[in-house]
Order: structure tokens, then C-alpha cells, then sequence
């Protein structure tokens, strides 16, 4: 599903995920994330609250956007979330959260989704 011109732009960008419950469009920029050796993408849970309470009002429905800030190569992934507390991908996230913020603040737990289609979103001239 993600090739590896996606791949690419995944792990070298930002990733804004969106959501939406009620009408009532979310998107927030995620930096503690990475994608699975099986194709999965994880986001480490430390301020996603509203895209959390998003995920369980719409059966987990999400979108992610990412894109290249050079070169304007992007891609919109859409796909199912689900949310996990515990396991090595949390520990990989509390470990990289506590070493960032000395400790203050940890990974509460993360987001793990399934890519379900990747739209291109790179510029055409």
C-alpha cells in the first residue's frame, strides 16, 4: 500500500492527522511517529485528546497528510485507527517523549492505522 516515495516523505515530515466527530472538523501536527515494519502507521499519544474522543465517535475514521516542503511532493492516507496502551510501541513512544521533554511529559499511549488508500496531493503543472 505505502511505496517508497510515500515512505520517504513519511519519515522525513511532519504528519497532520484529521478528524471528525459531529460536524466538527480536527487536525493537529504529530511529531512522535513512525511506520511499522508492517506497513502500519503509529503516533505517539501526548496531547491528542479531541483526535481521540474524533476516533471513537467515528469508528475510527482518520486521515493523515504529509508532505514535502521542498519539492511540494505530498500524500493524504486515509485509513482506520486504533488505540493501544501498552506493548512496545507505547514503551518506543514514552521513551522518545520523556527524553525530549526531560521527563515532564510522556506518551500516554498511541494511535496505530491501517492505511486504507493514498491519494496523491503533489502539485501538477
Amino acid at each position: 500500500m505505502l511505496n517508497e516515495n510515500v515512505l520517504k516523505v513519511l519519515e522525513s515530515s511532519t504528519w497532520d492527522l484529521a478528524t471528525c466527530a459531529d460536524g466538527e472538523p480536527n487536525v493537529v501536527p504529530v511529531a512522535f511517529k513512525f511506520v511499522t515494519d508492517n506497513g502500519k502507521l503509529a503516533v505517539g499519544d501526548v496531547f491528542l485528546e479531541t483526535t481521540l474522543n474524533n476516533i471513537k465517535a467515528n469508528n475510527g475514521r482518520i486521515a493523515i497528510s504529509v508532505y514535502d516542503a521542498k519539492s511540494l511532493e505530498g500524500y493524504q492516507i486515509k485509513g482506520t485507527a486504533k488505540y493501544i496502551t501498552d506493548g512496545k510501541i507505547v514503551d518506543t513512544f514514552k521513551e522518545m517523549v520523556e527524553k525530549t521533554f526531560n521527563s515532564a511529559v510522556t506518551a500516554k499511549g498511541a494511535l496505530i492505522i491501517i492505511p486504507e488508500k493514498v491519494i496523491v496531493t503533489t502539485p501538477r503543472c
